[in-house]
């Protein structure tokens, strides 16, 4: 039964009814964030200002991160969703209460419990909201009749785009009432026009997705799937889900990080976790976690960039590294309170293998060594009955051990060692002796050598490279756990880098038939290997909940292609008139693209246009020119709540969705990389209601030109 409001001065009682019990429920947030906001104000339950001043930062910090999880969610609904049990049996033993049924057209004879984006409770305790994390809220996703998991009747709510509730619909569980058309409101809340960044899926996330989010914290997940098969909402409702169920453990572990492919698609999905009441997430991209304080300014030919890429180039770093380490053919003169300790090439070899036989890392190992020569040192001279007062520390200071030290075993730096393979082809042979062969290091070598490391214009690839020396100089902090998004395009490389800072697991999501670098992995398990992970399980998302059909079976043409093991999803949406393709004289291109972001700027929710890099400048005049508002993506000023229309370069296009899309010149876009067509399929699934697809030049082979009229 679905109920929907039919005018204002109609509206349903139960619909008034839901709705008033809405504004408690978000009156009640609104007193919870006070009462917390008023306790840091006043430093309620703190204690001594001296004595528990450890306590008292501790207690403020808390309430801090609670006030934001507290925040309003911009008029998004608290609840969504709504469950009926028998009475008494919605929390079995636990000491609250279901709320009653208070409805004008129910009886109270069963119990309600309302699930919601986060928890809201009354003054006393007793729920309010029910958070969709909580295990109570299980049965919400996963009741049917074939388990009905204690629930009578599942409601979902649909609401308009100022979040208004305007309509319910209930499932009776159990009764096996055949129905091939499925719930409307979920539907319509999947196909709901959208502008700006992403928002959540948490009110119609479905069974096979949830197992997925509701994955234990140890267990790592590498996600196939297909676009529009909810891989990213997944991963990012998997997050939400492992903060709510292993907070404390999390933060020990130093906490989470979701890793995108650039700060476009990090400013897309900006707004889903905060959504769901998690704000203190680190959001980065991969070329910022391995080159933090370095800018890519160069990109590596496919030879090249295959190389790098590889994970042999963590031998060479290795090998380079520690050639730096050698023993001294000369004594050593220690002197100290007019007294010289001689230390003899013998011994200071001994020192050096004891030291390299901890098997620790390049800056550890100086130390250790440091320590050992030091207190060679400091043995000579309690033997002789000379120490006195002197300290170990005292001689680790000394310019006699401190020279020694920097001969044995010179300080190291990521930068420098890099740009040393990269540019020497000398000491790149001695360290890929036996591991690239001659050609390949020759694809290694820049044809200009930088004057300096200063100077030096580095790839997203180099970084990685960075990244490993660092780790082997110095291990990087961790992280309890990493959501790591269009993984398909990271390079072995790329991957360690990830995998050294995961302290207990990872959510790795991608798809194979997106992948366009040249040293993309190209199995799942390699991944998992590369990440030191490889008990994670390879799970795939097969139905499509985003893209129409039509659109994702046209785009499908080009799999067996690009990714010939990979099927297109089942896509679970059919939408009337959602493909069309235009062909233009050459001359009449822009003109046919400005008429289509006119007339789809006439209708609801974001577009998308997306064309090859090399032709978004000109684009971009003519949208000026004819007065069409619009944000360029990849110029710094990624706010896709600015406007409507987003003029997208398609190597940033990856991991987006527009309700429409136009794509431009198919045929520029697939010759303009050495993985064209995979660039090309990622720009035609984009679309979540229509995609246009206008072009002079000839389309690909792939994509029949038979199919070339509108649609």
């Amino acid at each position: 039964m679905t109920v929907h409001q039919t005018d204002q001065d109609a509206v349903e009682p139960e619909i008034l009814a839901e709705r008033d019990y809405m504004a408690t429920c978000r009156e009640t947030l609104t007193r919870m964030r006070d009462e917390v906001n008023t306790m840091l104000a006043t430093g309620a339950g703190e204690g001594d200002a001296v004595v528990d001043k450890y306590f008292n930062h501790a207690l403020r910090q808390f309430r801090k991160q609670f006030a934001k999880e507290l925040a309003d969610l911009d008029g998004a609904p608290l609840f969504f969703g709504r469950l009926e049990f028998p009475p008494g049996e919605a929390y079995g033993n636990d000491t609250g209460k279901a709320r009653e049924a208070s409805s004008p057209t129910h009886p109270p004879d069963c119990d309600r419990v309302y699930i919601g984006r986060r928890g809201v409770r009354e003054d006393d305790g007793e729920p309010m909201v029910i958070d969709w994390r909580a295990e109570l809220s299980r049965a919400f996703y996963e009741a049917s009749d074939q388990d009905p998991l204690g629930v009578r009747v599942r409601r979902r709510y649909g609401f308009d785009n100022d979040g208004v509730l305007t309509a319910f619909e209930d499932e009776r569980i159990g009764e096996q009432v055949a129905s091939d058309a499925g719930s409307g409101l979920l539907a319509a809340e999947i196909e709901r026009p959208r502008k700006g960044p992403m928002r959540d899926i948490v009110a119609t996330i479905q069974p096979e997705q949830m197992s997925l989010v509701r994955t234990a914290l140890e267990s790592t997940l590498c996600i196939q799937g297909a676009p529009g098969t909810g891989k990213t909402a997944v991963g990012l409702h998997r997050l939400a889900y492992l903060l709510y169920a292993e907070r404390e453990r999390l933060q020990k572990e130093g906490g989470v990080a979701v890793i995108g492919p650039n700060r476009s698609f990090l400013a897309y999905i900006r707004k889903v976790l905060p959504a769901l009441g998690e704000v203190a997430v680190s959001q980065t991209t991969i070329d910022e976690l391995t080159g933090p304080d370095l800018t890519v300014e160069r990109t590596d030919e496919p030879r090249t960039a295959r190389v790098k890429g590889d994970v042999r180039m963590s031998e060479v770093i290795r090998r380079h590294l520690w050639s730096r380490v050698r023993p001294l053919e000369e004594t050593v003169e220690v002197k100290h309170q007019h007294r010289t300790w001689r230390l003899h090439p013998e011994e200071l070899a001994e020192e050096l293998d004891a030291a390299l036989s901890r098997n620790i890392d390049y800056t550890a190992g100086r130390e250790l060594l440091t320590q050992r020569l030091a207190h060679l040192v400091l043995r000579r001279m309690e033997q002789a009955g000379t120490s006195g007062t002197t300290t170990l520390p005292q001689l680790q200071r000394n310019k006699a051990i401190g020279r020694a030290l920097r001969q044995m075993w010179p300080a190291a730096d990521p930068a420098r060692l890099v740009f040393d393979l990269l540019t020497d082809a000398d000491q790149l042979a001695r360290a890929a002796d036996g591991v690239l062969s001659a050609e390949e290091q020759q694809d290694l070598l820049l044809e200009r050598r930088p004057r300096s490391v200063k100077s030096m214009p580095w790839s997203s690839l180099d970084l990685a490279l960075l990244d490993e020396a660092a780790a082997l100089i110095e291990r990087p902090a961790r992280l309890g756990h990493i959501v790591v998004d269009e993984a398909q395009d990271l390079s072995p490389m790329q991957i360690r880098a990830i995998g050294r800072r995961v302290a207990i697991s990872c959510t790795v999501l991608g798809d194979l038939a997106q992948a366009t670098s040249p040293s993309a992995v190209q199995d799942w398990t390699d991944v998992l290997a590369h990440l030191d992970l490889p008990d994670g399980r390879v799970e795939e998302l097969t139905r499509g909940y985003r893209v129409p059909a039509q659109i994702i079976d046209y785009a499908a043409r080009l799999l067996p292609h690009i990714a010939p093991g990979l099927n297109g999803p089942a896509s679970f949406r059919r939408v009337a008139d959602s493909l069309h393709i235009t062909r233009t004289a050459p001359e009449g291109t822009i003109e046919a693209t400005l008429a289509a972001c006119t007339a789809a700027l006439a209708g609801e929710g974001s577009v998308g246009l997306i064309a090859a890099d090399d032709d978004v400048p000109e684009l971009h005049q003519a949208l000026t020119r004819s007065g069409l508002p619009h944000t360029v993506l990849g110029t710094g000023e990624d706010d896709l709540d600015a406007e409507r229309l987003a003029l997208t370069p398609v190597t940033l296009a990856k991991g987006l969705e527009f309700d429409v899309v136009l794509v431009v010149e198919p045929a520029r876009i697939a010759g303009a990389e050495q993985r064209g067509l995979q660039r090309l399929y990622v720009a035609l699934t984009r679309a979540v209601s229509s995609l246009h697809v206008i072009h002079a030049d000839r389309l690909p082979e792939a994509l029949a030109p038979e199919l070339a009229m509108n649609r």
